[in-house]
């Protein structure tokens, strides 16, 4: 259960401000399926997720044991100081809204988390957990929970969050997993 409330706290709170969280807002003013976009996000994630944490256990199991709790804690170090460093949206690719809502947001969101720190993390999450499953479920429900208002409140939610202080906190956040991985 640790690997479940970890990978949602941390991508939850990492997604904030993130890209994908402004395609989620794009896509929203874009589209009025909401349902369809929500649904491209969900099943984005899961691939995306599954596919970054399938990496993540695979990775750790070609590095000495010796080594891993540096490399994990080096790892979440390094997502800190990403996570300071503010999103932009990638240019603006319409020529996927030709595809419908669900089919441009699965196409987009999947490409737009190659890379990403929520996709990072969570190959670092798995990589600590080894509890695969878990940290897939865990980081698509954090996915879910910071971009599902953002798609039904729309435009009205997007510039009200202080920006600045949420990616502190999100630094501080993987900052504390580093010292926790090196600690325990």
């Amino acid at each position: 259960m640790e690997a479940l409330f970890a990978s949602t706290l941390t991508v939850a709170i990492a997604e904030i401000g993130d890209k994908t969280q402004l395609l989620a807002l794009l896509l929203a003013v874009r589209f009025s399926n909401k349902t369809a976009i929500i649904s491209g996000i969900l099943l984005a994630t899961l691939l995306n997720h599954f596919l970054a944490a399938w990496l993540g256990q695979w990775a750790i199991a070609w590095i000495d044991p010796q080594w891993t709790t540096y490399l994990v804690a080096g790892s979440f170090f390094a997502i800190a100081l990403w996570v300071l460093i503010p999103d932009k949206m990638d240019d603006d690719d319409n020529r996927f809204y030709k595809l419908g809502a669900f089919s441009a947001t699965f196409i987009l969101f999947f490409i737009a988390e190659i890379g990403d720190k929520t996709q990072i993390a969570t190959v670092v999450l798995a990589a600590k957990y080894q509890a695969l499953t878990w940290v897939v479920i865990g980081t698509t429900l954090g996915m879910l929970i910071a971009n599902v208002p953002v798609v039904l409140a729309g435009h009205f939610s997007a510039n009200k969050l202080p920006m600045k202080l949420i990616h502190r906190g999100c630094a501080v956040l993987f900052a504390l997993l580093g010292v926790a991985t090196l600690l325990w």
